[in-house]
C-alpha cells in the first residue's frame, strides 16, 4: 500500500512539474514572455551587484597573485603572517592602484586623440556631403537610364518624405528630446551602478574564501558525496571556460587594438585612433566582431581617400588572419571546445535575446552547456560499456561492426 501511495505521489509531482515546464516554455517563447520580462527586471535591479561580480571575477587572478607574493616575501624575510585581513587589504589596494594606473595611461594616451578624431570628423561632414553629392551627380550624368528611373520616382519619394516629416518626425521631436534626456540619465545611472559595483567587488574579493567555503558547505549539506564531486567538477570546468574566454578575449582585443593603431599610423590612415578603438572594441565579439568594426571604419576612410580604404581593408584582413590563426589560439587556446558552427549559433541566439552582451557571453554559456552534455553522454556510454571516442561511431557503427563491450565478451 505504501509503495502504491509513493508511486502515485511521484507520478503526480512528475506530471505537475512537466505541465509547469510546458507552460513556462510556451509563455516564454510564444505568449507574453513573462519569464523573460521578469528576468530582465531582476537583472536591472541587480545590475550593480552583477557589475561587481564581473569586476571581481576579472581581478581575482591579480588579487590572488599579489596576495601569494606578499605572503611569500614575508616568509622569506623571516616574519610571520599575523593578519590575513591586512595582507588581503594590501593586495586589494595594490590591485586597484594597478587598475587606476592602467586606466590613466590608456585614457591619457587614447582619449585626446579619439576626441580630436571625432572633432575632425564633425568638421568634415559638409565636405563629405558635397563629395557624396558629386558622386551621385556624376553617376546620374554617365547613366541616363538610372537618371530617368530616379527622376520618375523622385516625386513619390518626396511625397513619402513629406508625409514622414509631418506624421512622424515633427510629432516625435518631443520624444527625441525626452530620449536624449533619458540617455544622459542612463549614463549617470550606469556611472552610479559602476561605483556601487566597485564597492561590491571589493567586498567579494576581500572575503572570497568565505564565499567558497559557504558554497562547499551547502553542497555537503544538500548532496551526496558523488553528486558533490560532480558539481565541483562542473564548476571548475565552467570557471576554466569563462576565465579562459573572457579574460583571454579582452587581452586579445586590446592587443589587436594596439596593433591596428600602429598599422594605421604607419600607413597614415585618417582617424587612426578612432579606427583603432572601434576595431579593438568590436573585436571582443567573436566571429562577427571584426566585420562589425571594419565596415564603418572603411566607410569613414573611403570618404577621405578611396585608395587608403583599399589599404585599410587589406590591413584588416591580414590583422584578422593573424588574430584568428596565431594570436587568438595562443591566448584563448581551446577554452570553449566549440566548433565554428556552434560558436556562430551561440552568437546568433545570444544576440537575439540579450543584444551585444548576449553575443559576447553566449559563447562561454553555450560552451558550459555543451561541456555538461558531453560529460553526461560520456558517463552514460561508460556505464553501458560503449566506447566514448567519437571516431568509433562512424562507418563501423553503421555497418554493424561496433558492439557494446559486454556483447563482444559474450560472443567470444
Amino acid at each position: 500500500m505504501k509503495k502504491v501511495l509513493k508511486d502515485s505521489v511521484v507520478m503526480s509531482l512528475s506530471l505537475f512539474f512537466a505541465a509547469a515546464a510546458f507552460l513556462v516554455f510556451y509563455d516564454t517563447f510564444f505568449a507574453s514572455r513573462t519569464l523573460i520580462e521578469l528576468f530582465g527586471r531582476l537583472c536591472a535591479a541587480l545590475q550593480p551587484v552583477l557589475i561587481g561580480c564581473f569586476i571581481a571575477y576579472l581581478l581575482l587572478p591579480i588579487v590572488s597573485g599579489i596576495d601569494a607574493g606578499l605572503r611569500l616575501s614575508i616568509k622569506r624575510s623571516g616574519g610571520k603572517v599575523r593578519s590575513g585581513a591586512a595582507i588581503r587589504g594590501m593586495s586589494l589596494l595594490l590591485t586597484w592602484l594597478i587598475v587606476a594606473a592602467v586606466c590613466y595611461v590608456l585614457i591619457s594616451m587614447i582619449l585626446p586623440q579619439v576626441v580630436a578624431s571625432v572633432i575632425q570628423l564633425a568638421s568634415n561632414l559638409e565636405s563629405y556631403y558635397n563629395k557624396i553629392y558629386g558622386w551621385i551627380v556624376h553617376l546620374l550624368e554617365n547613366n541616363p537610364g538610372v537618371a530617368a528611373a530616379v527622376e520618375e520616382n523622385i516625386q513619390n519619394y518626396y511625397a513619402m518624405f513629406e508625409g514622414w516629416v509631418k506624421d512622424t518626425l515633427l510629432p516625435g521631436a518631443q520624444s527625441l528630446v525626452a530620449a536624449a534626456a533619458g540617455g544622459v540619465w542612463s549614463v549617470a545611472s550606469f556611472a552610479m551602478d559602476l561605483i556601487v559595483g566597485v564597492i561590491v567587488s571589493v567586498y567579494l574579493l576581500f572575503s572570497k574564501e568565505s564565499w567558497s567555503a559557504g558554497g562547499r558547505r551547502a553542497l555537503k549539506a544538500f548532496f551526496a558525496q558523488e553528486r558533490e564531486t560532480a558539481i565541483l567538477a562542473a564548476v571548475r570546468r565552467a570557471d576554466h571556460i569563462f576565465s579562459g574566454f573572457i579574460r583571454g578575449k579582452l587581452l586579445d582585443s586590446a592587443i589587436i587594438g594596439v596593433l591596428c593603431l600602429g598599422a594605421c599610423l604607419l600607413l597614415k590612415m585618417p582617424y587612426a585612433p578612432l579606427v583603432a578603438v572601434i576595431v579593438g572594441v568590436t573585436n571582443v565579439i567573436p566571429f562577427f566582431g571584426p566585420f562589425l568594426g571594419a565596415i564603418p571604419c572603411a566607410l569613414l576612410i573611403l570618404l577621405v581617400d578611396p585608395l587608403k580604404c583599399l589599404s585599410f581593408i587589406a590591413m584588416i584582413l591580414v590583422l584578422q588572419q593573424f588574430d584568428g590563426n596565431i594570436l587568438g589560439p595562443k591566448i584563448l587556446g581551446d577554452s570553449t571546445g566549440l566548433s565554428s558552427f556552434w560558436v556562430i549559433a551561440a552568437i546568433l541566439v545570444g544576440g537575439s535575446f540579450f543584444g551585444v552582451a548576449g553575443m559576447f557571453f553566449g559563447v562561454p554559456v553555450f560552451a558550459c552547456i555543451y561541456s555538461l552534455y558531453t560529460t553526461l553522454v560520456r558517463t552514460s556510454l561508460e556505464k553501458k560499456g560503449f566506447s566514448t571516442e567519437l571516431e568509433d561511431y562512424g562507418e563501423k557503427l553503421l555497418s554493424g561492426e561496433e558492439r557494446p563491450a559486454e556483447e563482444n565478451k559474450t560472443q567470444e
